[in-house]
């Protein structure tokens, strides 16, 4: 179903999903989580003093990452380099003693 708003731009509603499908998403995601995290801990050492509590987004395939020091920063940079998807792509982390932070 689609809905339009005053200014003509068009806000698609979505279905909900069945308990499988997000059963199934929060593996992918819990998974995704699980290999970056092996990576965001080799990598952290290296880069915290000079980027402390800069964001940072892991790719696990490829093992690349993006830094910004702001959140918008970051999100632009990782929209830029891989656009938007359902299945989330990459895990982000702060660099700092605990990385928590989110994922993309």
């Amino acid at each position: 179903m689609t809905l339009s708003n005053p200014q003509g731009n068009r806000i698609k509603i979505s279905e909900p999903i069945s308990e499988e499908e997000e059963a199934r998403h929060q593996k992918h995601s819990d998974e995704l989580a699980a290999r970056c995290q092996v990576i965001f801990e080799r990598i952290r050492p290296n880069l915290i003093d000079n980027y402390h509590n800069w964001y940072i987004a892991i790719d696990p395939d490829t093992e690349e990452y993006i830094i910004d020091p702001t959140f918008d920063g970051i999100i632009k940079k990782v929209t830029d380099a891989y656009g938007y998807a359902n299945d989330p792509k990459l895990t982000m982390y702060k660099l700092n003693d605990t990385g928590y932070c989110g994922r993309i």
